[in-house]
């Protein structure tokens, strides 16, 4: 049967992968072709007849030789593609997060620049004409973040508790003036501002800031899932793979993945 291990041989030549692999697969296609052979040789075939026969419907060598190497060669693109996507996802959330909190802390910026010119403004003007409303409204037309702006006196806000700390949160307080752009969003925050003894300015922003934390966790927990599919398909093929193993992707991710690419190295070295 020297011609059928020659087949085997010939079929997996050019073949790129795990070699345990590689031998328990060619021991499997030997198998099938001595069973095919025997089979053969039992309803009258000579034994050279039986082996081409088997041979042949196998496949022939080119065609099984095109067949393995494809096999192989789509589980390495298939295992990379899942790591790159992987990549990709964290990559993506990390970069769009930083992006949008760099838009919230310039917002918040701005809130703070916008509150000191409406300081300047109360000083200099009245807000019982249009004029003057209208001159309000300017300050903030382009800060697009900003839902709600109330005005209060400082008097009607300020608060002392019996121990002499100082409180401006007296929600039960009614502003000399307010601006409402939009109905309150679901994602909002609030920022408030005292100037001396004359003014008190409550802005409501929309918050960028729980974008960040979404995607954050989007992007992460779609990275290590991805990260754990890659890792386990790579334990796989190197016949490694043990449940042990999964926990460890799993819960530890690329520590997990380097604990396992160190042990494996340190067997191959013994």
């Amino acid at each position: 049967m020297s011609q059928i291990e020659l087949f085997v041989d010939s079929v997996y030549k050019n073949a790129s992968g795990n070699k345990q692999e590689m031998q328990e697969l060619k021991a499997e296609m030997k198998s099938h072709l001595l069973e095919a052979v025997h089979e053969l040789k039992i309803e009258g075939k000579s034994e050279q007849e039986a082996i081409e026969i088997a041979i042949e419907r196998f496949g022939g060598e080119k065609e099984m030789r095109a067949v393995v190497s494809l096999l192989f060669k789509a589980q390495k693109i298939f295992a990379k593609r899942v790591l790159y996507i992987a990549f990709a996802f964290l990559l993506i959330s990390l970069v769009a997060s930083g992006l949008i909190w760099k838009a919230e802390v310039g917002n918040r910026e701005e809130n703070s620049a916008i509150a000191g010119s409406i300081y300047e403004f109360l000083d200099k003007h009245s807000l019982y004409t249009e004029e003057s409303e209208k001159g309000l409204i300017a300050l903030v037309r382009d800060a697009k973040q900003i839902t709600n702006i109330r005005l209060y006196k400082t008097d009607d806000v300020k608060t002392e508790t019996a121990e002499g700390s100082i409180s401006y949160f007296n929600h039960n307080a009614k502003p000399f003036y307010q601006y409402e752009r939009e109905k309150r969003p679901s994602s909002v925050m609030d920022f408030y501002y005292a100037h001396g003894d004359q003014w008190f300015i409550h802005l409501e922003s929309k918050n960028l800031a729980t974008l960040v934390g979404y995607l954050l966790t989007a992007g992460i927990t779609i990275y290590a899932v991805l990260f754990t599919i890659w890792a386990i398909i790579n334990a796989y093929h190197h016949r490694r793979l043990n449940v042990g193993w999964i926990i460890a992707f799993a819960l530890m991710n690329v520590l997990g993945y380097l604990a396992y690419f160190l042990v494996g190295r340190r067997a191959n070295h013994n």
